[in-house]
């Protein structure tokens, strides 16, 4: 994994990465890179959320009740948040024909800064403002606590999360291979 995140800054010029690529992590608490799936039997309950995008649509669990999607939490000055955000958009742009969603949880950023972050990376699913009241991230500490950032979640037709994903997002096949599972499920 660290030649994958040396590989993906050397790509960039974004000092942030580069800082997480030399073992950095100062001002953040970073996953693993640990991830785990959840068979349909160990799932717990539904997670209802409700919050604000950053562009300052209402959004809630409601908006995706029936469909697979996938939650990212996240905040600007991530450095692996930064790294793994061009990923996380072309995987919203290879799974929309399948109808999974993805949204955004900007767990620390205000409106401005959220949007800065979404401009240069080209990321077009919406994000959730969660900074001032943490609403959404507490909605999910029931069932699979996002404690680390960046955190990824697949959540299932029924809402419930179905696979978790801590810290940078190194492989994003693997990622694929989770929604794929979750998709291929009965509804």
């Amino acid at each position: 994994m660290l030649a994958a995140v040396a590989m993906l800054a050397g790509c960039s010029s974004d000092p942030l990465a580069e800082q997480y690529a030399d073992g950095t992590d100062t001002n953040y608490i970073s996953g693993d890179g640990v991830y785990k799936e959840y068979a349909p039997d160990e799932r717990g309950e539904p997670v209802s959320f409700e919050g604000v995008s950053d562009e300052g649509a209402a959004i809630s669990s409601e908006d995706y009740a029936g469909s697979v999607y996938v939650v990212n939490f996240w905040y600007a000055g991530c450095p692996p948040c930064r790294l793994e955000a061009p990923d996380l958009q072309q995987l919203s742009v290879d799974n929309a024909e399948a109808g999974v969603n993805f949204l955004g949880v900007n767990t620390y950023d205000q409106e401005a800064t959220s949007q800065a972050f979404a401009r240069k990376f080209e990321v077009t699913y919406p994000s959730i403002l969660d900074a001032n009241d943490v609403a959404v991230q507490f909605a999910f500490a029931e069932s699979v606590a996002p404690n680390a950032v960046p955190t990824t979640l697949v959540l299932d037709r029924e809402g419930r999360v179905a696979a978790r994903w801590s810290g940078l997002l190194s492989e994003p096949s693997i990622l694929q291979s989770m929604i794929d599972r979750v998709l291929a499920e009965e509804s």
